[in-house]
């Protein structure tokens, strides 16, 4: 198969697709790769180390998009990303299309077929290629929560851990799942005191028994979030429903009531955020003030870590990237219903239901698609 690496485009974002070793695997096992020069530069993988790994190098990006049967990318496509696909082309990578429309339907027009790292599952029931930078985001939450509570970026001027004889600074994380304990461990490291919320009480006591007296629990009820977040220096938003657009945990009033010089850090931006007052920012322009609150939303977080988030994802991405060159993503899916999760659109139609429900459109039964 031959497989197209094209440099990333969005803001700030230096990730890359695959590795220099993941290009040697697939090129080892016969496909032929493509990566756009530069591609990952910006992080220590030369353009050499892709041509020594097998890789050609290409100079413009609808080089690969034009030669490329599968497209490997990090993040959502951009519009003029999109207007390269083509029917037949399979796309790989982060879409997070239940909170960007405008995304889907021009993905939709471009006749392809777009699988979406944040959908694919696993055996466990867990998200095996979200998990990885979710990992990564949670750890930067609060290294970036800590940093925006300095005074001269808007903060109140709270030292996260405290020190002797003054109280540490209170953490509140929204959601128990991977990007939501990784935020608690560190956390839990500095030396804040930590509560986590989250509606699953078997996931509050696997955290109990995990952290022991170090960590606070709550059962997520509107009642019990209002009264946490109202307390919180900072308020680290880690809810996920995969697909669909996250629920607005934190209305208006919630934020309205904090402290000034507070921090919220929205994890959960990419699928539209769980707080209302959040906005979609960039590594440019991270944070704004809103009701006198810090908000830091930036949508590729992990991307002010490219190289050790490029690795992580790399370990996870690339079975399924030798699954889908080696059989064909047809075949690859009928074998795999945890890879055929991952399939978001097809030839002008949505094929994941929580997608199509979360922008109101039709959805196309995946069976359907691999039995045509």
């Amino acid at each position: 198969m031959r497989i197209g690496v094209p440099k990333e485009i969005k803001t700030h974002e230096y990730r890359v697709g695959l590795t220099p070793a993941a290009v040697h695997e697939l090129v080892a096992r016969g496909h032929q790769v493509m990566v756009q020069q530069g591609a990952g530069a910006a992080i220590g993988f030369a353009d050499g180390a892709y041509r020594a790994a097998g890789a050609t190098v290409a100079t413009a990006p609808e080089t690969v998009f034009a030669e490329a049967e599968l497209v490997v990318k990090v993040k959502e496509p951009q519009p003029e990303e999109i207007a390269s696909l083509r029917p037949g082309q399979v796309l790989f990578t982060y879409l997070h299309l239940a909170a960007d429309r405008a995304q889907t339907q021009g993905l939709l027009a471009s006749g392809a077929t777009c699988v979406a790292y944040e959908t694919v599952t696993d055996s466990r029931g867990s998200l095996p290629l979200l998990a990885p930078m979710s990992e990564v985001a949670g750890r930067m939450s609060v290294q970036v929560g800590a940093h925006c509570l300095e005074r001269e970026q808007g903060g109140a001027g709270i030292l996260l851990g405290g020190v002797p004889g003054v109280p540490a600074g209170r953490v509140v994380i929204l959601g128990g799942g991977v990007a939501g304990t990784n935020a608690a461990t560190m956390a839990v490291g500095f030396g804040a005191t930590v509560t986590v919320i989250d509606k699953s009480l078997p996931r509050l006591r696997e955290l109990e028994q995990q952290f022991r007296s170090e960590l606070h629990t709550l059962f997520a009820t509107t009642h019990a979030i209002e009264g946490a977040v109202h307390e919180a220096d900072l308020v680290i938003g880690a809810v996920l429903v995969p697909g669909a657009t996250t629920p607005r945990l934190v209305t208006r009033e919630m934020v309205r009531r904090m402290r000034p010089g507070s921090v919220i850090v929205d994890i959960a931006i990419d699928q539209g955020g769980c707080c209302e007052t959040s906005r979609p920012t960039t590594h440019a322009d991270p944070t704004y003030v809103d009701e006198g609150v810090v908000h830091y939303c930036v949508t590729n977080m992990p991307g002010a870590v490219a190289r050790t988030s490029t690795l992580a994802l790399g370990n996870a991405t690339l079975p399924f990237v030798l699954a889908l060159a080696q059989k064909g993503w047809r075949q690859a899916m009928r074998e795999d219903a945890h890879l055929r999760a991952g399939l978001n659109i097809h030839e002008g139609a949505v094929t994941h239901p929580a997608v199509a429900s979360a922008l109101g459109l039709p959805c196309r039964d995946p069976a359907e698609v691999l039995a045509a």
